[in-house]
């Protein structure tokens, strides 16, 4: 039986008419100032550089009432981006979002004081209890000069893939000297997934069994969630990019609600979308002979990346994750 299609009753886009950006790849990182950070063509996920004006004077008057309170601050430089501040100082770059009332879509200005929220890892004191429960647990390294994530990886037994989703960086994302990363736990397995992004693959596994889809479609969904999101149901990303896939209501997948909801996102990348008027977006099922082209060629029929090689990347890993969740 033909599996039903994802539908949504937003307008209709013609499925070639926009691309779905996706993030870079630069493994080689530098001890390099915070405002030099992220390169401009890294989307999967695109993080912010920018808020409106209301949103900078909001954030300048929350910065002066919680630096009197004794909470840190910084204070913007030229170049400088809320991705690479919150990287330079160890933060999750949504915590940092918060802190100052920022969205996705914020900018900052020179001049522009942010506030440092306090690590969640950093507010109870050490304790001997963590040294005390049996199970892996992940540790910090400083990074050094010199360092790159796949020195640190193999020293620490760990996966480059597992390094850069514990750290929430990205294949373009730069370190620097002094930088405390995340060093996961072990008990992940040969697949270097944490338990987020192994839950997902587990439903992209599953969801691609139920409709019938080859194994080989499989690890192409696999592959191109990765480059996209980390395999993580991402808020936001790239202009109106959410989710697993990254999936941009503007250009015909679905609502923001829709394509939040890792199922229906799923779902669509296989199946694609319809509309009222017809087929909103091609899934990797309408692609014609989309088994005999290659793993690259294949996801960017589906995401129409303006970075189409970057999925060749994830095809070894996508099938060795096939192989041990599904």
């Amino acid at each position: 039986m033909t599996p039903q299609r994802a539908t949504t009753t937003t307008s209709p886009l013609r499925w070639w008419a926009v691309p779905a950006v996706v993030g870079g790849i630069a493994l080689a990182l530098a001890p390099q100032p915070a405002q030099a950070a992220e390169p401009r063509e890294t989307s999967g996920p695109v993080l912010p550089d920018a808020t409106r004006a209301a949103g900078t004077v909001a954030a300048a008057a929350r910065a002066a009432a919680t630096e009197a309170a004794g909470q840190a601050t910084v204070t913007v430089r030229a170049g400088d981006t809320v991705w690479a501040i919150a990287r330079c100082h160890g933060l999750d770059i949504g915590a940092v979002l918060g802190a100052n009332g920022l969205g996705w879509q914020s900018i900052i200005r020179p001049g522009d004081v942010l506030v440092l929220p306090t690590p969640a890892a950093t507010v109870a004191p050490t304790t001997t209890t963590a040294a005390a429960t049996p199970a892996p647990t992940a540790h910090t390294y400083l990074v050094q000069r010199g360092d790159t994530l796949t020195a640190i990886a193999a020293r620490q037994h760990t996966t480059v893939v597992a390094l850069l989703g514990a750290n929430g960086l990205t294949w373009s994302s730069i370190i620097y000297p002094g930088q405390r990363l995340t060093i996961p736990a072990t008990d992940a397995g040969a697949t270097g997934l944490d338990e987020e992004q192994i839950a997902n693959a587990r439903l992209i596994i599953r969801i691609g069994r139920e409709l019938g889809v080859p194994d080989r479609g499989i690890t192409i969904a696999l592959g191109t969630a990765m480059q996209e999101s980390w395999l993580r149901n991402l808020d936001g990303g790239d202009r109106d990019s959410r989710g697993l896939f990254q999936q941009r209501p503007s250009t015909g997948w679905g609502t923001a609600a829709q394509v939040a909801e890792p199922v229906y996102a799923i779902r669509a990348f296989f199946l694609g979308v319809d509309g009222p008027s017809g087929p909103l977006t091609r899934g990797l099922l309408d692609i014609p002979g989309w088994q005999s082209m290659t793993y690259a060629d294949a996801a960017q029929a589906v995401q129409i990346s303006a970075y189409p090689d970057r999925y060749g990347r994830w095809e070894s890993a996508a099938t060795q994750w096939l192989r041990a969740l599904g």
